[in-house]
């Protein structure tokens, strides 16, 4: 007689990853969210961007000595990219599993220099985005964080726990 306990298990994780993108939808669809926890326009404009587009989030004072990246404080990054971080420490799941979690190349010479492999990429949704949009944070081998909201043509140097 064949055991059941295999197929609950799968059913169990089905349920979860399902729960997990239903949640990153609904905060996707809800548009970015501010330190104060407010979203769509107000937030937008406290962070220095505009609604359905790039944003530019508020930097941290000073630039990142080792990448010369300016630094942005994790709190100031939209609501998405927090997501993302949260997923990124807990090991996923990604919303989008045949490109998240993967080598970064870093083509655009804007990170330092290491070696294929050290730079992983990952998605951060884009609100009212029909594809992937243009945002993503980047995990570097020794643990640094790097956002992009226009497709790797700058980066800022994520200040964690700020």
């Amino acid at each position: 007689m064949k055991s059941v306990a295999p197929r609950q298990a799968l059913l169990g994780v089905m349920v979860v990853v399902v729960v997990v993108l239903a949640w990153l939808v609904v905060r996707a669809a809800q548009g970015p969210t501010d330190p104060q926890g407010r979203t769509g326009s107000a937030a937008a404009t406290t962070l220095g961007g505009r609604v359905g587009g790039a944003t530019a989030p508020a930097t941290t004072q000073g630039t990142d000595p080792v990448s010369r990246l300016p630094w942005v404080s994790e709190s100031a990054l939209p609501r998405e990219a927090r997501d993302t971080l949260t997923l990124i420490r807990a090991g996923g799941p990604y919303p989008y599993p045949r490109s998240d979690n993967k080598t970064f190349d870093n083509r655009e010479r804007l990170l330092p220099d290491k070696t294929r492999g050290y730079y992983r990429e990952f998605t951060v949704v884009t609100p009212r985005s029909g594809d992937r949009g243009p945002r993503r944070l980047i995990t570097g081998g020794s643990g640094e964080i790097y956002w992009t909201d226009d497709h790797y043509a700058s980066f800022h140097r994520v200040r964690e726990g700020t």
